[in-house]
């Protein structure tokens, strides 16, 4: 039963992160470079609305306000979101639904370990940076001898270390932004 339910929220997830095909720009002016052109180009002046200064509505009632959690319009937070695309960037991504917190990657074999290849998934929990905000779990298969995949036990520790790397990279980029602020 619990599987159902579980196939069931992650079908409707992958459904609603395709209905997000529109980008919304907050607040910016669209204005004519000087010198003419049909080409539109959005400033980065906010405008002052009854929302507050460069609020819109959906950014007021959807919780995007100043904080790290909801920034670029994501509904987990931003540095864990980030952090983890940035650690599982070397395998292919076969989902990534930032409203959800959930990246699903396809299979990847090293080319220097043959016969062997690893799956991830990434669930983001918390729109907060915190410890227990990322939880990471991975698959793996062997090939046998006839050329057919196995499903092979991954140790514990392998998942955990994706995790903390993540949560590594998503304080750096916290510093990062920081300093840059």
């Amino acid at each position: 039963m619990r599987y159902k339910i579980l196939m069931f929220c992650l079908a409707a997830s992958f459904v609603l992160a395709g209905c997000g095909g529109n980008v919304q720009r907050d607040a910016s002016y669209p204005t004519r470079p000087s010198g003419g052109g049909d080409r539109i180009v959005y400033s980065d002046e906010k405008r002052s609305t009854i929302w507050g200064e460069g609020q819109t509505m959906t950014g007021r009632l959807f919780g995007r306000g100043g904080d790290d959690s909801a920034a670029a319009g994501i509904g987990v937070n931003s540095f864990l979101w980030r952090a983890s695309l940035d650690t599982v960037s070397f395998m292919p991504v076969q989902t990534a639904d930032p409203f959800g917190g959930v990246i699903l990657t396809d299979w990847y074999e090293n080319p220097h370990v043959p016969g062997e290849r690893f799956k991830v998934n990434v669930y983001i929990m918390d729109r907060q940076l915190r410890s227990d905000g990322v939880r990471v779990a991975v698959f793996k298969q062997t090939q046998d001898g006839s050329g057919n995949w196995r499903d092979a036990a991954v140790s514990q520790e392998t998942g955990t270390q994706l995790e903390n790397t993540i949560l590594t990279r998503a304080r750096e980029l916290r510093v990062a932004q920081g300093a840059a602020d």
